[in-house]
């Protein structure tokens, strides 16, 4: 009897898109079958890049990469997560200080769909202390200080909108 795909969603505002997330994805991909990373739009945020470029910036980085695609996600994620069959929702976790939101999230969610799970992925050592606030805030003086935590085309983008 053939297994059921098991599908993940990792949803974010992505803006923009730095090494710290692709760690979690690739860390996400040894766990799932296949992710849909979903795109949110930044309500509440003032976000350097709009909806349709910060998903440009991703499918750029996921193109070499299987069982990967990335979508708009507007709405509640764990209506989202139902659109895509998804079985779980992926957040990442850089420090403790995360976790008290995360855990909120995760039972809010819990309490909408029983029936998917989220999962708590923490990157590599090397992204623990970078967010892509604080990337863009090095960026607006420095912006080849934050090549090492931010693929290339997400660099040069960031280097023209700033």
């Amino acid at each position: 009897m053939p297994t059921q795909k098991r599908t993940a969603i990792y949803p974010g505002t992505f803006d923009p898109v730095t090494y710290g997330h692709m760690d979690v994805l690739n860390r996400a991909l040894q766990m799932f079958d296949e992710v849909v990373i979903g795109v949110a739009t930044a309500s509440g945020k003032h976000p350097l890049f709009d909806t349709d470029t910060r998903l440009r910036l991703i499918e750029e980085n996921i193109c070499a990469i299987p069982r990967v695609r990335a979508c708009l996600l507007s709405g509640l994620t764990v209506d989202f997560a139902r659109e895509y069959g998804a079985v779980a929702i992926i957040r990442g976790l850089r420090a403790v200080s995360d976790f008290e939101y995360e855990f909120q999230l995760a039972q809010m969610n819990r309490h909408l769909d029983r029936e998917i799970e989220t999962v708590l992925l923490m990157p590599s050592h090397k992204y623990f202390f970078t967010s892509s606030t604080i990337i863009k805030q090095v960026a607006a003086y420095t912006p080849d200080r934050v090549k090492e935590f931010v693929p290339p085309n997400v660099l040069d983008a960031m280097m023209k909108a700033l």
